[in-house]
């Protein structure tokens, strides 16, 4: 795949993260080169294959 970047001028002021998937990246920045890997050393017998917990809606208060 390749893929042309023009980058401009960015400004971030606030970033607000409301969940984390099972794989996530967040870049703010330049970044000459990202190499992604995988390693899966889970015993297939303590896999659980199901619905995740649900993320609270935008207007819901979580206690923390």
């Amino acid at each position: 795949m390749n893929l042309n970047v023009v980058n401009r001028e960015l400004c971030v002021g606030d970033i607000n993260i409301k969940g984390v998937t099972t794989s996530s990246l967040l870049l703010v920045g330049d970044a000459d080169i990202i190499q992604l890997s995988s390693k899966f050393d889970t015993p297939p017998e303590s896999l659980i294959i199901g619905p995740f917990v649900p993320l609270p809606l935008e207007n819901e208060n979580v206690e923390t």
